[in-house]
């Protein structure tokens, strides 16, 4: 174990971290410059003192925001009206990614592989199906997405361990609940809160979301099959290729290492007790509306005492696990300089009050035109918002509450299918999600590289996603 804790869990290459940091920050003093550029503007007020979006007023002469502040969003935004929902997240992170660094130094993810590899080590593909369809389940029903950070290090190890690689994990994964978060069919934070902003009923019409689910589904795991097969006929062409050489000499080093059969047996036994209380907790906060909006705070507290607890329980070394917590913290703090950097985009359009401007012109784009082309103008309008607000509660209300008062021509359901649709899947391609970048720095993966690589999947995602709005139009959905 003490071997062991010489390592991070997350652990960042340099050239990866630069990558990352450079690509947010670029994007940041875009939008500074944004703020000179476009016209400013304000929104009036209805009397319950919500903003009304038909009236929006045009401010002459305003600047853009000072350059100093711009400068200084990433620690600004920290202090604004979204900063405790970041605190929160980056507490999040740190502490999910302290107890999965004593997980593993203890020797309980390998524990936890080592068993699910032995049972599906002849069915290799049906378990990749079987956790894609899970973590899409996830994302679907729960609303899950930065959640399942914590799963990735166990999916990846798993993927290595039964012969694929991380990006493979990756993508069953991270991905797979991305898309089942865009696939929505009872998603709290899409499907139901549009629907409750808009008026509608979310459980008219599910059939047509449900699917949508499976035919997402299915497009996901052809893709991934396809990746495994070429993975498995030339391992060289893996994306991870040198990460996973890490992973594999660090597991022989600790099988080298493991103690007796004994203790083994009580490490399983403590982290499988540990996951299905996080999964039960996940399940519960989700199902339960009183408990839905503190499901980061409960997780927190959770993987704190718990993640410590369990790591205890199994090596009974107090002052090793400490260690291993620390440096699990210590290897995940890059990440919050990632959220700090994405999430000051959007304070930069706040500051510099161009949003209302932004949203003004989707009355005037969509005034008069045909009905098909309505919907497909509202979808690229709010792909567009998606990029700089990656934030489902407050697009929602930004955009359904706009809706509410806007005609046209849509049905509500549609209208609510459109907005998952651009809300969704975007959050595992535009480099503003921290979820991703977070992802693909733990697996040391380009974000250059994931595009490329992606752009057969997400083109066939976007002419599904046009077949199906311009289906739902015809069938009066």
């Amino acid at each position: 174990m003490k071997k062991q804790n010489e390592r991070a869990l997350v652990d960042l290459s340099t050239k990866t971290f630069l990558q990352v940091t450079a690509l947010l920050f670029a994007l940041m003093i875009a939008a500074i410059v944004l703020t000179y550029v476009i016209p400013k503007g304000t929104f009036g007020a209805l009397p319950d003192g919500s903003p009304d979006y038909l009236a929006y007023t045009r401010l002459e002469g305003a600047s853009g925001i000072p350059i100093h502040k711009g400068l200084l969003a990433p620690i600004l935004v920290f202090f604004s009206d979204n900063g405790l929902t970041l605190i929160m997240l980056s507490l999040f992170l740190l502490v999910i990614f302290a107890a999965f660094q004593v997980m593993n130094d203890v020797g309980g993810i390998r524990a936890l592989v080592g068993a699910v590899a032995e049972r599906f080590k002849t069915r290799r593909k049906l378990l990749l199906a079987a956790i894609t369809l899970v973590f899409m389940c996830f994302g679907a029903f729960l609303g899950q997405f930065e959640e399942m950070l914590t799963m990735l290090p166990i999916v990846t190890a798993l993927c290595v361990l039964v012969g694929f690689d991380s990006f493979t994990g990756f993508l069953v994964s991270i991905i797979a609940c991305g898309f089942g978060f865009a696939s929505a069919i009872t998603n709290p934070f899409t499907v139901l809160l549009a629907s409750s902003i808009i008026g509608a009923n979310p459980m008219e019409h599910i059939l047509y979301r449900v699917l949508i689910f499976i035919v997402m589904y299915f497009l996901l795991l052809g893709f991934i099959f396809l990746y495994v097969r070429k993975l498995l006929k030339d391992p060289a062409s893996s994306l991870t290729l040198a990460h996973d050489e890490k992973l594999r000499a660090a597991r022989n080093e600790a099988e080298a290492e493991a103690g007796d059969a004994k203790a083994e047996r009580r490490t399983k036994l403590t982290y499988v007790v540990f996951l299905l209380v996080c999964l039960a907790i996940l399940i519960t906060c989700s199902a339960l509306s009183a408990l839905r909006d503190y499901t980061v705070v409960v997780l927190i507290a959770y993987f704190l005492v718990f993640g410590i607890l369990a790591g205890v329980i199994s090596s009974g070394k107090f002052g090793q696990v400490m260690k291993s917590f620390l440096k699990g913290i210590t290897g995940a703090l890059p990440t919050i300089l990632f959220i700090a950097l994405a999430s000051s985009i959007k304070y930069i359009f706040d500051e510099g009050s161009i949003m209302p401007t932004i949203v003004d012109q989707i009355n005037n784009v969509v005034e008069g035109r045909n009905i098909f082309i309505i919907a497909l103008v509202l979808y690229a309008i709010i792909l567009v918002l998606e990029f700089f607000i990656s934030s489902s509660t407050a697009k929602a209300i930004l955009v359904m509450g706009m809706l509410t008062v806007v005609n046209v021509g849509l049905t509500k359901q549609m209208l609510v299918l459109i907005y998952t649709f651009a809300d969704g899947y975007t959050n595992v391609l535009f480099p503003t999600s921290p979820v991703l970048l977070i992802s693909l720095s733990m697996i040391e993966v380009d974000y250059f590289k994931w595009v490329k690589k992606s752009a057969p999947l997400f083109a066939a995602n976007l002419a599904l996603v046009i077949l199906f709005i311009i289906l739902g139009i015809v069938i009066k959905y």
